[in-house]
């Protein structure tokens, strides 16, 4: 591992990137990029990539319009991780504040208390000054009151991917700093205080500068089983690029999941990018879009297709 490491560490001088998931990340990974080509700062561009998502109330997963719990309430996840330093900072079941990738960045900052919830995370918010905002949407409350009257006749099961995403993009700046920012509502239709994956280091996310990042979306309790995240990073350590350790870690997890007699495996998607700025993805779907654009690619949104034998396939 440490040989492998030491080599991406040799990051070309100016090199940058950014990933997203899923095609609501375009707008965010565009303006991220410019941020990049602007030799700016990595947090400044993750954060601006997934504010963008957070702010739009088209999207129904993530930040304003994200759909609410069974409560009816909409209660936000985030993170924000440091591939310099392995800081994190995150918040989970948070009501009421707009943009939490901008919290979980200011939580990063803390020397303790970096991973806040509910009511804590709540004040927490508060007394630094981010506004407050009611996160629902008429769109989102009439999702979930038709979603309630189906729910009324008979209890159905839920999908991570029926009306919900994660929005997660990792990146690397001119000077080699890397980061990693994820952002979600959650569940539709979630008990009220589950968390999921997301803001969970390792499951969720993770960044370790001298190797590469990566983020995960899908099912959070099935996602939280493997630290898949974690175990990318881990594989491309040992010198796999970050495509073979998404197709590695995903079709290990999918197949233990499996073997433990569960069935199937939940929906589980993830992207990587090394220290290097190369890219990959992989899933256990069928298509899995996501978007990426570097010093090497073009913006562009790629699909992830899972093949048998859960080896996915890139095409642009």
């Amino acid at each position: 591992m440490h040989n492998a490491a030491a080599e991406l560490m040799g990051v070309i001088n100016g090199m940058w990137g950014i990933i997203g998931t899923w095609e609501m990340a375009y707008e965010g990974v565009k303006e991220g990029a410019l941020v990049l080509k602007g030799q700016g700062h990595i947090f400044d561009a993750l954060e601006t990539c997934v504010r963008m998502v957070e702010d739009c109330s088209e999207y129904s997963s993530v930040g304003y319009g994200g759909l609410p719990n069974a409560a009816g309430v909409v209660e936000l996840d985030a993170a924000f991780m440091d591939g310099e330093t392995l800081s994190i900072g995150a918040v989970a079941a948070l009501k009421d504040f707009a943009n939490p990738c901008i919290i979980a960045r200011k939580l990063m900052t803390e020397k303790l208390n970096n991973f806040l919830a509910g009511e804590g995370a709540e004040q927490y918010a508060h007394r630094q000054g981010f506004p407050r905002k009611n996160m629902l949407t008429e769109k989102s409350k009439e999702q979930w009151l038709e979603h309630k009257e189906k729910e009324m006749a008979k209890r159905r099961e839920l999908n991570p991917y029926t009306g919900h995403d994660t929005v997660c993009a990792i990146g690397i700046d001119g000077t080699g700093h890397m980061a990693a920012c994820t952002s979600t509502s959650g569940l539709f239709y979630k008990t009220p205080g589950r968390v999921g994956d997301s803001p969970l280091p390792g499951c969720g996310y993770y960044v370790d500068n001298r190797i590469g990042g990566a983020c995960a979306t899908g099912l959070g309790e099935d996602i939280m089983k493997g630290a898949l995240s974690f175990q990318v990073v881990q594989y491309m350590g040992q010198g796999m690029s970050p495509q073979e350790a998404c197709n590695e870690a995903v079709k290990g997890l999918n197949d233990r999941l499996v073997a433990a007699g569960r069935g199937r495996a939940g929906d589980l998607s993830v992207i990587a990018m090394n220290a290097r700025g190369d890219f990959g993805a992989s899933t256990n779907i069928k298509a899995f879009p996501f978007v990426a654009a570097s010093e090497k690619q073009p913006l562009a949104t790629y699909i992830a297709k899972c093949e048998e034998g859960i080896v996915t396939v890139i095409k642009a």
